[in-house]
């Protein structure tokens, strides 16, 4: 290559996103909130491959489907000639997990995923090519008091969060037989009104008519609101169970609203159908969505065993966090280690390494392409970093074997800063953190 030619420019493919460290305190609370609120319901981590086997999706979600027709990233393994696929959502390789290592031989799991799922779609606001899910999975749990927890759940997650402009909407969708009569009167009656329906309903007609009740095509949406509802079908058990979440949150205040064309394209899916959504993102509405499938690990070669569960995306959750004025980026460190020379630096080291010890975080002055930076400029990024103390080490500093301890963000008529023989530093700054109240906002202390 001629010296004068530049590279050409590699960019992220379309869809697939960084996240920068601007926005990666957001997330760290975001994942941090949700995980301390999936323990405090018992719930316990599980991580799958981000590759599984494509049959284990065509089996899950079904052959006839957007998902596997059009959206997943499959390959073949260029070593053994497998048909692998990035897996597009979370439900398929927890619950191949369960089975493949009996997870539920001494009873049943609450269990919660998180990580990135892959789907070939067009990228649009908070939804994208690459895409990050949590998501939990109770296995073996046959009541409606289950499905009312993980809604509850959610609900705790939102109040956590400050999101409010989130609702609820529920369904039941009963059980196979009931699914198959509504089917049935489903397909003859937009057979009957076939001339109204779009290329895509047609397509849809015999393989997934339930999908149907889904379009988005205005001009359908009145033969949509005429169509057979699924709820009138339900009987016995599947009406006693629907009963039954809808008593719990009842009881406990959770506002919902029963929506009959809430519905699962998936056959695995049965009874309790559940979404979260909102307004504030336009037209893509869910940020949450769950739902009853028992059938499913049956269908996987497991033992009949009940399952509901729920997936949340979380760039979306992130943009509704932002448009609800989440507070600035948490604090990059507790203390910012300032120095000038070479013997200063060996013993900022040494000083910020015992800082750690103490379970404080540091962010020790690393010189950049223009040099070490001087005094003022180090405390400038002193000051950016958020860091509640300055540690500051200087020649006069070396000669009276003691640090300048600066407080960042001391009130009115605080101590500004002190002098602060080495030995001492570490008592004085965790004493000076720990002890402050209106620091709190500072801290990262471990300990």
């Amino acid at each position: 290559m001629s010296e004068n030619k530049k590279a050409e420019k590699i960019v992220a493919v379309k869809g697939m996103n960084d996240i920068l460290p601007s926005d990666a305190p957001l997330w760290e609370l975001f994942e941090n909130t949700v995980q301390s609120v999936l323990q405090s319901y018992g719930f316990q981590k599980i991580v799958t491959p981000i590759v599984e086997d494509t049959a284990l999706f065509k089996r899950a979600i079904g052959a006839v489907t957007d998902i596997v027709e059009k959206e997943m990233y499959s390959f073949e393994d260029a070593m053994n000639g497998d048909a692998l696929t990035l897996r597009p959502e979370g439900t398929a390789g927890v619950v191949r997990a369960v089975i493949e290592h009996n997870l539920v031989y001494d009873g049943p799991r609450r269990l919660w995923y998180k990580g990135p799922m892959f789907r070939h779609e067009r990228p649009q606001r908070g939804r994208y090519r690459q895409f990050f899910q949590i998501g939990a999975e109770a296995v073996g749990f046959a009541g409606p008091d289950i499905d009312a927890e993980l809604i509850m759940l959610c609900r705790r997650l939102w109040d956590d969060l400050g999101l409010d402009k989130i609702r609820l909407e529920i369904n039941s969708i009963g059980d196979a037989g009931e699914r198959a009569r509504h089917r049935a009167d489903l397909i003859a009656y937009f057979e009957a009104n076939i001339d109204q329906l779009d290329a895509e309903a047609k397509r849809r007609l015999h393989a997934n008519p339930l999908r149907i009740l889904d379009t988005k095509n205005p001009a359908m949406q009145d033969l949509v609101n005429q169509a057979p509802m699924l709820l009138d079908y339900l009987e016995g058990e599947s009406v006693a169970h629907f009963e039954g979440v809808k008593r719990i949150l009842d009881h406990n205040n959770i506002p919902y609203t029963i929506n009959p064309r809430l519905v699962r394209g998936l056959d695995y899916y049965n009874r309790t159908v559940f979404e979260w959504v909102t307004d504030a993102l336009g037209s893509q509405g869910t940020v949450c969505a769950g739902g009853r499938y028992d059938p499913l690990i049956e269908s996987f070669g497991g033992k009949p065993t009940p399952a509901v569960g729920f997936a949340m995306g979380i760039e979306r959750l992130i943009e509704l966090m932002k448009l609800a004025g989440e507070p600035a980026a948490p604090n990059q460190c507790d203390v910012y280690m300032v120095h000038q020379g070479e013997q200063a630096q060996l013993q900022a080291f040494v000083l910020a390494e015992r800082i750690r010890d103490a379970g404080l975080d540091v962010v020790l002055h690393c010189a950049a392409a223009g040099g070490a930076g001087s005094f003022k400029s180090q405390m400038k990024k002193a000051d950016a970093s958020g860091a509640a103390f300055a540690v500051i080490l200087g020649e006069d500093e070396l000669a009276k074997h003691s640090a300048t301890v600066k407080a960042m963000r001391a009130a009115e008529g605080e101590a500004q800063q002190a002098s602060v023989a080495f030995d001492a530093v570490v008592d004085y700054v965790v004493d000076q953190i720990v002890g402050h109240d209106h620091d709190h906002d500072h801290v990262h202390y471990h300990h």
